[in-house]
């Protein structure tokens, strides 16, 4: 098939739009002999019969196997050199009670960053001891609840927080672990918002700033400071970014050891995923191996213990395990010139996955009900919402019979897509099932039109005085 003119020159034509790349999807996902994408052993079409659309789908068994490897890997190349390793699961990715249990099962900490997000992790029954706490305003009502419930540590962001999270410490009778979050100045090679370690920016502390810092932490009584934090940003390919970070940041732990034990080094996560055939993320065990052996050349350098390292990664274990169901409603071929995109408008969008308007990301899709021979066409996924950057999938390919009805499918969704959704134009954000060796179960329930307005008090007090009008009716017809 020639190439659209239309399409990105990384998107190249498929031979087949019906074959599922790899790489993209959760390790149980094929086609049934029916033509069906089966993913944990239950069809897209059972999934929209019982569920309905959109619908996020989890491979409970992909997630958790994710997690277990990732771990592994880390503490088999950590262990290599002399240290261990903490992994903390951002939960930021994607949280939820059942997910947060998957982590801990994989023998991994919860890594937080809103007073809601701590509950949810407690709710489900992990130890507080095994919680971080990230965030750059974190209310002094949450520092509060932290350190009242037992946080593990607390990730200190601005030099504010140092006597906030003493004095509640202080209030609580406890010493606080604390890590100081600084900005290495290393930038990711990636979208502009999303390089989160550099100096014009709302996380850390200048990096000259941080052993003043540090010392007035170690003056606090009530704290206890455990080393440094750095996030570099996200969707990072390779370890040439972890590198030069990892160098800045063992030269100032270097530094802050002589005035006392900085016993972790916290390189933050950001390790990238597949959305796309052309993606080409690091292996984790290569990614481990790299990391570790960077680590070690460091220490060495500089003549320094190797120290605990935490690493903290969320979408690489989440985001290939998830995909969104869609069912289609409209198809509308738009001439440009002499060539054609197809736009396939869905029955979500932008309020169930954020990420191409927020960020310009790429995604990719396929049918999710049946095969075709069809000719392949290339293809604009919409969404339903009033706005012209509602787009779900940018470009793809998908056999050109595709109809109204027809069930798309979108893989790596599982991270960053529920966790920002909304109700733009009032849509109820979508239920989250997980599979499991054929079964699938809700584990985050959808929002109904009752639920939203369930939250407008205006209706709340129609409905009340409607009430209240019936009642006073009936005690004026008994009198």
């Amino acid at each position: 098939m020639a190439h659209n003119p239309l399409a990105p020159e990384w998107l190249s034509p498929p031979a087949d739009a019906n074959v599922l790349t790899d790489g993209l999807w959760p390790a149980s996902a094929h086609r049934s002999d029916d033509g069906a994408i089966t993913i944990g052993g239950v069809s897209a079409p059972d999934l929209a019969a019982r569920f309905g659309t959109p619908l996020y789908v989890v491979d409970e068994t992909d997630a958790r196997t994710r997690a277990v490897e990732l771990r592994r890997a880390f503490d088999t190349e950590f262990a290599r050199i002399g240290t261990t390793v903490k992994v903390y699961y951002a939960a930021k990715a994607f949280l939820s009670t059942e997910v947060a249990r998957w982590m801990v099962d994989a023998e991994l900490n919860i890594d937080v960053c809103s007073g809601g997000e701590l509950a949810v992790a407690l709710a489900a029954g992990v130890a507080p001891g095994r919680i971080g706490f990230h965030g750059n305003n974190k209310s002094v009502a949450e520092i509060d609840q932290a350190t009242r419930v037992g946080v593990g540590t607390i990730i200190i962001d601005s030099p504010i927080e140092i006597d906030r999270v003493a004095a509640a410490a202080l209030r609580h009778g406890i010493v606080q672990n604390v890590r100081l979050r600084v900005n290495s100045g290393v930038h990711a090679h990636t979208h502009e918002f999303l390089a989160t370690s550099h100096e014009d920016q709302k996380f850390g502390v200048v990096f000259e700033d941080a052993p003043a810092l540090v010392t007035a932490i170690r003056a606090q009584p009530s704290l206890n400071f455990l080393g440094l934090h750095c996030h570099i940003g996200s969707q990072i390919f390779g370890v040439d970014g972890f590198a030069e970070s990892a160098s800045r940041l063992l030269s100032l732990h270097a530094e802050l050891l002589t005035d006392g034990p900085v016993p972790e080094l916290n390189l933050g996560g950001g390790f990238g995923i597949a959305y796309t055939s052309t993606d080409d993320p690091s292996p984790i065990t290569d990614l481990a191996a790299g990391l570790a052996d960077i680590v070690a050349a460091e220490c060495a350098r500089r003549s320094i213990p190797v120290p605990v390292i935490a690493i903290e990664p969320g979408r690489v274990i989440i985001g290939p395990a998830g995909v969104t169901l869609y069912e289609v409603g409209t198809i509308k071929p738009v001439r440009i010139g002499d060539n054609t995109r197809l736009y396939v408008s869905v029955d979500g969008g932008m309020s169930d996955n954020a990420r191409p308007a927020l960020y310009g990301a790429e995604f990719s899709v396929r049918l999710a009900d049946r095969v075709t021979d069809a000719d392949a066409a290339l293809v604009r996924i919409a969404g339903k919402h009033c706005e012209s950057g509602d787009i779900v999938v940018d470009a793809d390919y998908l056999p050109g019979d595709v109809a109204p009805g027809d069930l798309v499918m979108v893989p790596a969704t599982g991270a960053y897509c529920w966790s920002l959704a909304s109700n733009y134009n009032y849509l109820g954000r979508p239920a989250v099932v997980a599979v499991f060796d054929g079964e699938a179960r809700v584990i985050v329930r959808g929002e109904t039109i009752d639920d939203l307005l369930a939250r407008d008090t205006g209706i709340a007090e129609t409905a009340h005085e409607a009430t209240t009008r019936s009642d006073n009716e009936m005690k004026e017809s008994t009198r």
